[in-house]
C-alpha cells in the first residue's frame, strides 16, 4: 500500500530544497505509478557508493528529481535506515557515449540532514561542486576535440570532412545555427554544416556572424592545423586571405 505520507514528505523536501539551492532548480515527484520513469532514472543515478548501495537493496518506490534550466539533474530518493532524512545523487547526462565517461570520478551521492536548509547548505558546498567537475569533463570528452563554447563566443571548427561543427553554450546560438544549416546531434548536442556545397557553406557562414553579434555572441573559426583557411568567414571575423593560415583558436 502506498504510504502517502512518505510521498508528501519527500516532495515538499524536494520543493524546498530546489528553492535554497543556487541558480534556478524545479522538482518533478514521480511516484510509483510511473514505473517506466522510475526505471529510466535508475540507470542514469551516478553513484557507485551510498545511493547504489540502497538502490541495490530498494528499488525505488518513489523519488523528486531536481532539475536546472542548462540540463543538470539531481534525484532525491528515501532513506531505508534508523536515520532521518533523504539520499541526493547526481543524474547523468542523458545519451552520451559511454566513451565520455570514461576516466571521469562518479559525483557520488551525499545523505541530507531532514532539515532541507541545511541540505541546501550540504549540497552546494559538496555535491554541486563534485558534479558540475564531472558534469564538465564527460561533456568535454563527448566532443571529441571540438573546443567548448562560451555563452558570449561560438567557436567553429573545421573538420576533415570539409564540415564545421560547433558546441554552443545555449539554445541563443543553436537557433541561429540550426536556422542556417547547422544539424544537432541529439546525443552530444555538436551541430555541424556539412561542406559538401561549399557556397553554401559559405553564406552561411557569413550571415551568422552578424546574427550571433546582435545577441552579444562573438564567434571564432578553429583550423586543424592541416587544413587550409577558406576564402568565407563568418562576416564578424575578417576573411583569411587566400592561400595563408587562419590563427589556431587556443585549446583546453
Amino acid at each position: 500500500m502506498h504510504d502517502h505520507t512518505a510521498s508528501e514528505r519527500l516532495a515538499s523536501y524536494a520543493d524546498v530544497l530546489a528553492g535554497e539551492l543556487p541558480d534556478t532548480w524545479t522538482s518533478t515527484h514521480l511516484t510509483a505509478d510511473a514505473m517506466d520513469d522510475l526505471a529510466e532514472l535508475t540507470d542514469r543515478i551516478w553513484d557507485l557508493d551510498l545511493v547504489a548501495a540502497s538502490l541495490a537493496e530498494h528499488p525505488l518506490q518513489q523519488a523528486a528529481i531536481l532539475s536546472r534550466p542548462e540540463g543538470a539533474q539531481l534525484v532525491l530518493i528515501d532513506r531505508h535506515d534508523e536515520r532521518d532524512g533523504f539520499l541526493l545523487a547526481a543524474v547523468a547526462p542523458h545519451a552520451l557515449p559511454d566513451e565520455a565517461y570514461r576516466g571521469v570520478p562518479e559525483p557520488n551521492g551525499i545523505a541530507l540532514t531532514d532539515d532541507p536548509f541545511l541540505g541546501a547548505e550540504q549540497v552546494a558546498g559538496d555535491l554541486l561542486v563534485r558534479y558540475a567537475r564531472a558534469l564538465a569533463q564527460v561533456r568535454h570528452n563527448a566532443l571529441g576535440g571540438i573546443q567548448p563554447s562560451q555563452p558570449d563566443r561560438v567557436v567553429l571548427t573545421w573538420q576533415p570532412d570539409g564540415s564545421v561543427a560547433t558546441a554552443p553554450a545555449d539554445d541563443r546560438a543553436g537557433t541561429i545555427l540550426a536556422a542556417h544549416g547547422f544539424v544537432q546531434d541529439p546525443h552530444s548536442g555538436i551541430y555541424r554544416l556539412k561542406g559538401d556545397d561549399s557556397q553554401a557553406q559559405a553564406r552561411a557562414l557569413r550571415e551568422i556572424g552578424p546574427q550571433l553579434d546582435a545577441l552579444g555572441i562573438g564567434t571564432a573559426l578553429q583550423h586543424p592545423a592541416t587544413r587550409t583557411a577558406p576564402t568565407a568567414a563568418p562576416a564578424s571575423m575578417p576573411p583569411a586571405p587566400t592561400g595563408t593560415r587562419a590563427p589556431t583558436a587556443r585549446t583546453r
